[in-house]
């Protein structure tokens, strides 16, 4: 599936994932490819990204490495979309 991770200054990423995993506000959430469509509200939390990603290197202090060799980035809020195997995360 793509993922894009857009915040107010740039897209941090876009790119082919595996597995994203996000802090709603009801919850940690998982989504993977062929997830129903859904719109969500997220708090302050990780999202957490499994796949082969490569960061562009103006964004890479932003990420860290989780377990599982999962790639990691901490948001304070946002919004997730996941419709047609395409997520976009709208993060602050």
């Amino acid at each position: 599936m793509y993922l894009e991770i857009v915040s107010p200054e740039a897209t941090l990423f876009a790119g082919e994932v595996t597995a994203v995993t996000v802090p709603g506000v009801n919850g940690e959430f998982q989504m993977l490819e062929n997830h129903a469509p859904i719109v969500s509200l997220l708090q302050e939390g990780k999202v957490k990204v499994k796949g082969d990603i490569k960061i562009d290197e103006a964004f890479q202090n932003k990420f860290s490495k989780g377990n599982d060799g999962e790639t990691v980035l901490s948001i304070t809020s946002g919004t997730v979309e996941m419709k047609n195997n395409k997520v976009i995360v709208l993060a602050d």
